[in-house]
């Protein structure tokens, strides 16, 4: 006991430091999948991926097939997926962040099963997993 008397300042800093590093694991909610699990439910079963990084980040590259509503507009754009609300929704961003949040937001319309990619497109290539480049649309024709 005396110890703990005369440690008390360390021990207290020991646990602020100890709560501030578990904070974000936390607080953070929803499914969370690696990339090579965000590969097997793409593969398996179809599962919708939802991109919400700004233009410029998805113009980079995205996952194949993502669908691109950036967090900004999810509230207006949201019934563009409402036929995937029974479905796997895998959200994606640059880094995990914005993705936890527009998980959140899905699961409140009423998606099922609402993952987030962890790590975001930062761990996607790390894992040495390929971007797709979005289409470039052409305003007119390329001359010959």
């Amino acid at each position: 006991m005396k110890f703990f008397i005369d440690n008390i300042l360390i021990i207290a800093i020991v646990l602020l430091s100890g709560g501030a590093l578990l904070w974000p694991l936390l607080t953070q909610r929803g499914k969370r999948a690696t990339p090579q699990d965000v590969t097997m439910l793409i593969n398996r079963s179809k599962a919708t991926i939802v991109d919400v990084r700004d233009a410029k980040e998805f113009a980079n590259g995205s996952l194949p097939d993502a669908k691109h509503i950036p967090l900004a507009e999810l509230d207006q754009r949201i019934g563009e997926l409402d036929k995937f609300k029974s479905k796997s929704v895998v959200v994606v961003c640059q880094s995990g962040a914005r993705a936890s949040s527009a998980a959140a937001k899905l699961s409140k319309a009423g998606f099922t099963d609402v993952v987030t990619l962890e790590g975001g497109i930062a761990a996607w290539q790390k894992a040495g997993l390929p971007l797709a480049k979005p289409s470039v649309t052409l305003s007119k024709p390329l001359a010959k």
